[in-house]
């Protein structure tokens, strides 16, 4: 598969494009926030983003999905990065769909997959039990009872944990608690009894929540994969998650990158465009050849996914994407607010 665009492919980013621009723009995000919407996104942007497909992408016909791979949604993504377009994109469907495709039983993915395409459900994942990325150390207990399990613990911050009306739950069935083996994810309904769900509000587009487990009873149905062995499906759902951040980052620090090079057109200063300095000059193209590296590292990583390559592979390109994105996203911004204040 080649590392470039196809025509469907870049016609689906130019639509994402224009839909951001008109439909989700930043001032909708500053909006929200300001009004302290309930949510965190609004419904009916949501509504359209799952009529153009959005939430149908990646997975197979046979479950409501498209079957238009990972590279599209990337795109996709991408362009909602540009304009920070808040909707439940990337817990929904970057984790918790894909937790389904890769491990849900048949019956789990015909009825929960096609719901997510539908926008007829919302999901999100929690798996973090403390103040950093940890996948393993997981305290939270999935005890034996009778044919199914009861759950017991604390998740922090599950992303869109609040709207989400069916949680995928990371717990320890056997192990000790910071071991790879012994973990099992479970579905559990939001509405469940013991499942208290407190809702922490970010300052960036993120919503997250705290949920706490007591007593909460599943049945055997509700696993995702095989028991003890979430962390084979938990692994590889993660590298592409990380690839999706790394492709809505891609997104942003292009819309710095692009805002700032005007900016430099614009600004003047002893009567000429700052942007005619040979030293700025310098730095903007050093910022453009990071730029191309990192679409590069993005792009390679989704067409990996689509291609089906191996997981070690896949694990090694996400983590480099998501590396080299970070940092330059980190650049792109430290000069920018540096050039708008044009402090040097």
């Amino acid at each position: 598969m080649p590392m470039i665009l196809n025509e469907e492919q870049t016609m689906l980013k130019d639509s994402a494009k224009d839909f951001c621009t008109n439909s989700a723009p930043i001032s909708q995000l500053r909006s929200l926030r300001d009004e302290d919407n309930v949510d965190g996104f609004s419904r009916e942007t949501w509504g359209a983003m799952v009529e153009l497909g959005w939430a149908a992408i990646p997975w197979g016909e046979e479950h409501g999905g498209l079957a238009f791979g990972y590279k599209g949604l990337g795109v996709v993504t991408e362009e909602t990065g540009r304009t920070l377009a808040a909707s439940p994109l990337y817990a929904s469907v970057w984790l918790g769909g894909t937790l389904l495709n890769l491990g849900g039983s048949e019956v789990q993915k015909s009825e929960l997959l096609a719901k997510v395409a539908a926008g007829e459900i919302l999901l999100a994942l929690a798996v973090e039990e403390g103040h950093r990325h940890s996948p393993y150390n997981i305290a939270t207990k999935a005890e034996v009872d009778g044919e199914g399990y009861t759950l017991s613990g604390k998740k922090t911050f599950v992303l869109d944990g609040h709207v989400a009306d069916k949680i995928i739950v990371v717990a320890r069935t056997s192990g000790d608690t910071t071991a790879r083996a012994g973990i099992t994810l479970f579905l559990v309904d939001q509405g469940a009894t013991g499942v208290v769900i407190t809702r922490t509000k970010m300052a960036d587009s993120r919503n997250a929540a705290n949920i706490e487990l007591s007593g909460v009873k599943v049945g055997a149905a509700d696993i995702i994969g095989s028991v003890d062995l979430g962390a084979d499906v938990l692994d590889p759902a993660l590298d592409i998650a990380r690839i999706g951040i790394s492709a809505e980052m891609l997104g942003s620090l292009q819309e710095c990158f692009e805002r700032t090079i005007e900016y430099l057109k614009e600004r003047k200063q002893f009567g000429v465009a700052i942007g005619s300095f040979q030293a700025l000059k310098h730095r903007a193209a050093n910022m453009f050849c990071e730029i191309e590296l990192s679409k590069s590292c993005v792009l390679e990583a989704l067409t990996a996914l689509d291609e089906g390559r191996d997981t070690q592979e896949i694990a090694k390109l996400a983590s480099l994407t998501k590396a080299k994105v970070g940092e330059t996203f980190n650049l792109v911004s430290r000069e920018g607010i540096r050039w708008h204040r044009h402090d040097g």
